[in-house]
Protein backbone atom coordinates (compact mmCIF):
# COMPACT_ATOMS: atom_id res chain seq x y z
CA UNK A 1 0.00 0.00 0.00
CA UNK A 2 2.87 2.38 0.65
CA UNK A 3 3.87 2.37 -3.01
CA UNK A 4 0.30 3.01 -4.11
CA UNK A 5 -0.04 5.93 -1.72
CA UNK A 6 3.29 7.31 -2.95
CA UNK A 7 2.06 7.16 -6.54
CA UNK A 8 -1.16 8.94 -5.63
CA UNK A 9 0.66 11.67 -3.67
CA UNK A 10 3.22 12.28 -6.41
CA UNK A 11 0.49 12.61 -9.03
CA UNK A 12 -1.38 15.01 -6.72
CA UNK A 13 1.76 17.07 -6.16
CA UNK A 14 2.23 17.50 -9.90
CA UNK A 15 -1.47 18.28 -10.30
CA UNK A 16 -1.02 21.08 -7.77
CA UNK A 17 2.06 22.33 -9.62
CA UNK A 18 0.35 22.39 -13.02
CA UNK A 19 -2.78 23.90 -11.52
CA UNK A 20 -0.87 26.67 -9.80
CA UNK A 21 1.13 27.33 -12.96
CA UNK A 22 -2.06 27.83 -14.96
CA UNK A 23 -3.71 29.92 -12.21
CA UNK A 24 -0.62 32.10 -11.86
CA UNK A 25 -0.49 32.65 -15.61
CA UNK A 26 -4.15 33.67 -15.59
CA UNK A 27 -4.09 35.90 -12.53
CA UNK A 28 -0.75 37.53 -13.39
CA UNK A 29 -1.10 37.28 -17.15
CA UNK A 30 1.41 40.00 -17.97
CA UNK A 31 4.43 38.59 -16.16
CA UNK A 32 4.90 35.46 -18.23
CA UNK A 33 3.28 36.93 -21.32
CA UNK A 34 6.35 39.15 -21.64
CA UNK A 35 8.48 36.00 -21.52
CA UNK A 36 6.50 34.43 -24.38
CA UNK A 37 6.63 37.69 -26.35
CA UNK A 38 10.42 37.92 -26.14
CA UNK A 39 11.02 34.24 -26.89
CA UNK A 40 8.77 34.27 -29.95
CA UNK A 41 10.12 37.63 -31.14
CA UNK A 42 13.68 36.33 -30.78
CA UNK A 43 14.65 39.89 -29.91
CA UNK A 44 17.27 38.87 -27.35
CA UNK A 45 18.97 36.11 -29.35
CA UNK A 46 22.45 36.53 -30.77
CA UNK A 47 22.54 39.47 -33.20
CA UNK A 48 22.49 38.47 -36.84
CA UNK A 49 21.64 34.81 -36.30
CA UNK A 50 20.51 33.03 -39.45
CA UNK A 51 17.26 31.78 -37.92
CA UNK A 52 15.56 35.16 -37.45
CA UNK A 53 13.07 34.22 -40.18
CA UNK A 54 11.39 32.13 -37.46
CA UNK A 55 10.62 35.16 -35.29
CA UNK A 56 6.98 35.91 -34.61
CA UNK A 57 6.30 39.59 -34.07
CA UNK A 58 2.52 39.57 -34.30
CA UNK A 59 0.88 40.30 -30.92
CA UNK A 60 -2.19 38.08 -31.47
CA UNK A 61 0.14 35.15 -32.13
CA UNK A 62 2.00 35.83 -28.87
CA UNK A 63 -1.32 35.72 -27.04
CA UNK A 64 -2.37 32.58 -28.90
CA UNK A 65 0.86 30.81 -27.97
CA UNK A 66 0.50 31.91 -24.35
CA UNK A 67 -3.09 30.66 -24.23
CA UNK A 68 -1.91 27.29 -25.60
CA UNK A 69 0.61 27.09 -22.76
CA UNK A 70 -2.01 28.00 -20.15
CA UNK A 71 -4.49 25.52 -21.62
CA UNK A 72 -1.82 22.80 -21.63
CA UNK A 73 -1.06 23.48 -17.97
CA UNK A 74 -4.75 23.51 -17.02
CA UNK A 75 -5.59 20.30 -18.90
CA UNK A 76 -2.53 18.67 -17.36
CA UNK A 77 -3.75 19.68 -13.89
CA UNK A 78 -7.26 18.38 -14.57
CA UNK A 79 -6.02 15.04 -15.91
CA UNK A 80 -3.62 14.61 -13.00
CA UNK A 81 -6.29 15.47 -10.43
CA UNK A 82 -8.73 13.06 -12.05
CA UNK A 83 -5.97 10.48 -12.34
CA UNK A 84 -5.07 10.78 -8.66
CA UNK A 85 -8.76 10.38 -7.77
CA UNK A 86 -9.00 7.25 -9.94
CA UNK A 87 -5.90 5.84 -8.25
CA UNK A 88 -7.32 6.67 -4.83
CA UNK A 89 -10.55 4.85 -5.64
CA UNK A 90 -8.61 1.80 -6.88
CA UNK A 91 -6.05 1.74 -4.06
CA UNK A 92 -7.60 -1.30 -2.32
CA UNK A 93 -8.25 -3.17 -5.57
CA UNK A 94 -6.20 -5.85 -7.23
CA UNK A 95 -2.99 -5.04 -9.05
CA UNK A 96 -4.86 -5.19 -12.36
CA UNK A 97 -7.51 -2.79 -11.08
CA UNK A 98 -4.92 -0.31 -9.84
CA UNK A 99 -2.93 -0.60 -13.07
CA UNK A 100 -6.04 0.15 -15.15
CA UNK A 101 -6.74 3.20 -12.97
CA UNK A 102 -3.46 4.79 -14.10
CA UNK A 103 -4.82 5.92 -17.48
CA UNK A 104 -5.69 9.53 -16.61
CA UNK A 105 -2.57 9.99 -14.50
CA UNK A 106 -0.46 8.70 -17.40
CA UNK A 107 -2.29 11.01 -19.79
CA UNK A 108 -1.77 14.02 -17.52
CA UNK A 109 1.90 13.24 -17.01
CA UNK A 110 2.38 12.84 -20.74
CA UNK A 111 0.60 16.14 -21.43
CA UNK A 112 2.72 17.87 -18.81
CA UNK A 113 5.86 16.45 -20.38
CA UNK A 114 4.60 17.80 -23.68
CA UNK A 115 4.08 21.30 -22.28
CA UNK A 116 7.42 21.62 -20.52
CA UNK A 117 9.65 19.52 -22.77
CA UNK A 118 8.14 19.96 -26.21
CA UNK A 119 6.82 23.46 -25.60
CA UNK A 120 9.78 24.95 -23.81
CA UNK A 121 12.74 22.87 -24.95
CA UNK A 122 11.85 21.90 -28.50
CA UNK A 123 9.80 24.90 -29.57
CA UNK A 124 11.15 27.62 -27.28
CA UNK A 125 14.78 26.68 -26.82
CA UNK A 126 15.54 25.14 -30.20
CA UNK A 127 13.10 26.59 -32.73
CA UNK A 128 13.05 30.11 -31.29
CA UNK A 129 16.63 29.86 -29.95
CA UNK A 130 15.65 30.77 -26.40
CA UNK A 131 18.98 29.31 -25.29
CA UNK A 132 20.72 32.34 -26.81
CA UNK A 133 18.94 34.77 -24.49
CA UNK A 134 20.44 35.67 -21.14
CA UNK A 135 17.25 37.22 -19.80
CA UNK A 136 14.45 35.19 -21.41
CA UNK A 137 15.82 31.66 -21.13
CA UNK A 138 13.50 29.22 -19.37
CA UNK A 139 15.47 26.04 -20.06
CA UNK A 140 16.65 25.44 -16.50
CA UNK A 141 13.16 25.81 -15.02
CA UNK A 142 11.58 23.70 -17.77
CA UNK A 143 14.22 20.99 -17.24
CA UNK A 144 13.33 20.73 -13.55
CA UNK A 145 9.64 20.48 -14.37
CA UNK A 146 9.80 17.89 -17.12
CA UNK A 147 12.33 15.73 -15.30
CA UNK A 148 10.07 15.64 -12.23
CA UNK A 149 7.16 14.74 -14.49
CA UNK A 150 9.20 12.08 -16.29
CA UNK A 151 10.32 10.55 -12.99
CA UNK A 152 6.75 10.32 -11.74
CA UNK A 153 5.57 8.95 -15.10
CA UNK A 154 8.12 6.14 -14.88
CA UNK A 155 7.32 5.43 -11.22
CA UNK A 156 3.54 5.45 -11.66
CA UNK A 157 3.76 3.07 -14.59
CA UNK A 158 5.74 0.46 -12.73
CA UNK A 159 3.31 -2.48 -12.53
CA UNK A 160 1.46 -2.93 -9.27
CA UNK A 161 0.81 -6.37 -7.90
CA UNK A 162 -1.80 -7.42 -5.38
Amino acid sequence: MTTRYAKILLVLALAAFAGLASINNLTDYGSNFVFVQHVLSMDTTFPGNAAMYRAITTPWMWHGAYWLIIAGEAVTALCLTSGALALWRARHGSGDTFNRAKKLATLGLTLGFGVWFFGFMVVGAEWFLMWQSRQWNGQDAAFKFYMAILGVLIFVNQPDKN
